[in-house]
């Protein structure tokens, strides 16, 4: 479709003669007003003159586990953008259930001749997948950057939030509210990131309500990660007399709520709840929950950085990035209820 100079120029609020020095890239234009007419452009459904169009640095791979839980597509929009604007073209590969594994991912991308992959709570999450994988990517060599996992002796980036913390501060948020019965709900206990939240719980469980280890083993439930999982963690917690649940994600915290209602148990005022993530649109669950919160685009801007370096040559520091997360308190959690005299 031939662009016309006139609605370009009305969308961009600058003459028609501006418009036409930048389609035809001549100078005496700012970096501003030109990219006010490139918007345009874009907004309007023109095609940009081949001679504005940014070739691309090369494709790198974005592999990220299933979109179901909105954690992870809030990841994958920063991680492209941020790809784009450094002049990458990313290349999303979504695992599900049964569907294309990470490995198979990683040959279709190879065979795309990828400048380099950046993984999202992948299989370096998981303690019990063989690292050999990632040896060898490295050895090609492929610039990788692993985020949310760690395996120790993988010389590459990796950009984590500290899960310790986020377990401690679920903690900490519900003692202050008087609870003493918390519980803990998560994934399967391979993962990193869950053996790391469960040692912050029980650090802050031994050190702010005088647990010992057995008492505090029977507060911890762990089941599949979702909403399912989390309905099913917490019903066990629930039969052990828990006023307050601290969760692996946001998901599993909807869960609990579920199992809470079902019960007839209201929330705040009979069980509290903390999530993890702070996932978009979380603010606006019933209640609004509670959570601990990821410093998704921080981590998502290093992760891209420390790739750009490493595809560039620049030789990133190799070793774990960790980023603080921080509570985020709004409506499912409230003091603990007042017990009933016998």
């Amino acid at each position: 479709m031939a662009a016309r100079l006139s609605d370009i120029a009305q969308q961009a609020g600058v003459s028609e003669a501006t418009v036409s020095r930048v389609l035809n890239d001549r100078p005496g234009v700012s970096t501003d007003t030109r990219q006010a007419v490139l918007t345009a452009l874009d907004v309007l459904g023109y095609e940009r003159p081949a001679r504005l169009r940014k070739r691309s640095a090369g494709l790198v791979g974005l592999v990220v586990p299933e979109l179901d839980n909105p954690i992870f597509p809030a990841f994958a929009q920063i991680i492209e953008s941020n790809l784009a604007q450094g002049g990458y073209t990313p290349v999303l590969c979504t695992q599900t259930p049964g569907g294309v594994t990470e490995d198979e991912y990683v040959e279709m991308l190879l065979d795309r001749q990828v400048s380099g992959i950046v993984f999202v709570s992948g299989l370096h999450a998981d303690t019990s997948a063989d690292p050999e994988r990632y040896h060898k990517l490295l050895a090609r060599p492929l610039p990788i950057v692993l985020l949310n996992g760690y395996v120790d002796g993988v010389d590459a980036p990796f950009v984590s939030c500290d899960d310790r913390e986020a377990g401690e501060l679920g903690v900490a948020h519900l003692v202050a509210l008087g609870h003493r019965r918390i519980g803990l709900i998560s994934g399967p206990k391979r993962f990193m990131p869950v053996q790391r939240k469960i040692a912050g719980y029980r650090a802050a469980m031994k050190k702010l309500v005088g647990l010992g280890d057995t008492a505090v083993d029977e507060l911890i439930s762990l089941s599949l990660f979702g909403v399912e999982g989390g309905q099913a963690a917490a019903g066990r917690l629930f039969d052990r007399g828990v006023t307050g649940i601290v969760c692996g994600s946001d998901l599993m915290a909807l869960g609990a709520i579920r199992a809470a209602r079902q019960r007839g148990l209201s929330i705040p005022d009979d069980v509290s709840v903390v999530g993890y993530d702070d996932s978009p649109l979380i603010a606006f669950t019933d209640p609004p929950l509670t959570t601990v919160r990821q410093p998704v685009t921080a981590m998502a801007v290093a992760a891209v950085r420390a790739l750009i370096d490493e595809i560039n040559g620049h030789g990133t520091h190799r070793s774990e990035y960790v980023f603080r997360p921080e509570l985020v308190v709004r409506s499912s959690t409230g003091a603990a209820p007042v017990p009933v005299p016998a």
